[in-house]
């Protein structure tokens, strides 16, 4: 048995040490916000915060989260930079497909809560390995943007 926190609240999973988050999060848990993409943490459909930095769950064995508390899409909103985000995705419609978008907005909450004026340089690095099929990166810059506008 293995304890973890997610956005808040502690669960019980039995599971192996080596399960990947992914699948403690999206099977066993029923958090589906969190994507499977690629599997090797190369397109960041899968990221969650972890401790409160940005990483590929479907990497990241379950085990090796300890007592570290985890945030998922369907937590970050609760927190300042989550809801500029989320707020700023829903303005501009950021979103085309949305597959990826969980993952888009996990990695811009992970941004502007460490850099609240970001460049487009910083937006490029922090927001680089996000891949969307869609090709909708201009309207992602414009959301980051317009987050770190908001008072």
């Amino acid at each position: 048995m293995i304890k973890i926190s997610i956005n808040g609240t502690v669960h019980d999973v039995e599971v192996e040490q080596d399960t990947p988050l992914l699948w403690v999060l999206r099977d066993v848990l029923g958090m589906t916000g969190t994507k499977f993409g690629c599997g090797v943490a190369q397109c960041g459909a899968c990221t969650v915060h972890v401790d409160g930095t940005p990483v590929r769950s479907c990497q990241l064995a379950v085990g090796d989260v300890g007592d570290m508390p985890v945030v998922t899409i369907e937590g970050i909103g609760a927190t300042p930079a989550g809801a500029k985000v989320q707020k700023a995705w829903m303005d501009l419609q950021v979103a085309q497909c949305g597959y990826c978008q969980s993952g888009q907005i996990m990695a811009a909450a992970a941004l502007l809560t460490q850099t609240p004026a970001p460049t487009d340089a910083d937006i490029d690095a922090a927001m680089a390995g996000n891949i969307c099929r869609c090709g909708t990166y201009v309207r992602i810059r414009d959301g980051v943007k317009r987050a770190a506008s908001q008072a």
